[in-house]
């Protein structure tokens, strides 16, 4: 099933374009015709976009640890390889991105919140504050500081903000001492931007976790769920009618043959992500209601461009569930293989798992676009490239 959209193209001789010019001439002469031509109703553009804009490093060192030592050291290559990420550097290229595209609603996924505090054991729950690195704070920065052009700046606001996986462990990142000496906290966050003063209308803003989680155990004891989850709002653009617009960020790492869960169960490759489509897709769920629903987001998903071994689970829900593609996967968006955002095949970009979805016949693809898919200033913004889809709407009812 090929996840493109375009308007069929129409090959016919002059002959047969000028007959229909010269009856569409004669049909629009007759008496209120005209009058119902000119008042049809067109529809809203409205652009989308999706963007993971990576969290700055694997955290794999930390989770796959097997004592407190490994987790420490693991701890410390990640948060070393932060660093190397830079992402003040990369927030200026993917700020970049949001500035060409000027999207009407951005669902971003991975915008970390790093902070820092001394050395200590008491952990649970997380307490450091000191900030190193907000990705939100940053992203914003680079957006929201282009020129005003005729009076008119282009602005951004985070409208929702859902604080989901927060973890915090001492971390040895100086490999000439083997103790530990600071602490580290990871706070992931999946968040909504609106474009300012663009006559978007926004209401209900709501965020949530799924159900499901995806349990590791961490330091070979310690059972860590990796709390995912999704943001919504209602959303009307200029002349449309309101819409629905759901952000979401599905499980990464359920792609083993067993997984376990936070309900105490051992499931499938991709079943964690499944279940999590699923609740959204339930009665109540995020993804439901009266209106159109957009939905965007980091499915870890997908139906043509992944082995079809569970990993095509999560997507395949959402089309059981009545949504249908609305993006394009020419080129593909996915993903750069090395943490540090450095390499030198662009053949790593195989898979089409960042999607743009409707639930809506009324929603019509008509452009889509990938960004981010070449290094800028010697780094990928991402280890994922943004999706972005020019969509028609439905135009609100006049009373």
């Amino acid at each position: 099933m090929s996840h493109q959209s375009a308007s069929p193209r129409r090959a016919r001789g002059t002959r047969v374009v000028l007959a229909l010019l010269v009856a569409a001439l004669g049909v629009t002469m007759i008496p209120g015709v005209a009058d119902a031509a000119k008042g049809k109703k067109k529809g809203q553009n409205v652009t989308v976009m999706t963007r993971n804009v990576y969290l700055g490093a694997d955290l794999g060192p930390g989770l796959e640890s097997t004592s407190l030592s490994e987790l420490y050291d693991g701890a410390g290559v990640v948060v070393n390889q932060v660093d190397r990420t830079n992402f003040p550097l990369r927030a200026k290229a993917l700020g970049a991105e949001i500035k060409k595209r000027k999207p009407d609603l951005v669902g971003l996924q991975e915008v970390a919140l790093w902070r820092t505090a001394p050395f200590s054991l008491d952990v649970f729950p997380p307490k450091a504050t000191q900030v190193e690195y907000d990705f939100l704070k940053l992203l914003l920065a680079q957006v929201n500081k282009s020129k005003c052009k005729k009076g008119k700046c282009l602005r951004y606001k985070a409208v929702v903000v859902n604080e989901e996986f927060d973890f915090e462990t001492p971390v040895n990142d100086d490999t000439s001492d083997p103790d530990p000496d600071r602490n580290a906290r990871l706070t992931m966050r999946d968040v909504i931007l609106v474009k300012r003063k663009a006559g978007i209308k926004t209401r209900n803003p709501s965020q949530g976790t799924f159900p499901t989680l995806l349990q590791v155990e961490v330091a070979g004891a310690l059972p860590v769920d990796v709390t995912r989850g999704w943001t919504a709002l209602e959303a009307k653009v200029r002349g449309g009618a309101w819409l629905k617009f759901v952000n979401l960020h599905h499980e990464a790492f359920d792609s083993a043959g067993q997984n376990d869960t936070n309900q105490g169960t051992s499931v499938g490759r991709g079943e964690v992500r499944q279940a999590q489509a699923r609740s959204l897709l339930a009665p109540g769920g995020a993804a439901t209601g009266k209106l159109p629903v957009i939905l965007v987001g980091d499915l870890n998903s997908d139906d043509d461009t992944v082995q079809p071994n569970g990993d095509h689970l999560a997507y395949n829900a959402y089309v059981e569930g009545g949504f249908r593609p609305v993006d394009t996967s020419n080129p593909l968006s996915c993903c750069a293989e090395d943490p540090n955002l450095v390499i030198e095949d662009i053949g790593d970009f195989d898979h089409h798992i960042d999607h743009v979805m409707t639930n809506s016949k009324k929603v019509k693809f008509k452009k889509g676009f990938v960004t981010g898919r070449f290094p800028v200033n010697g780094l990928y913004p991402s280890d994922h490239a943004g999706v972005t889809s020019l969509l028609n709407v439905p135009s609100k009812k006049k009373k």
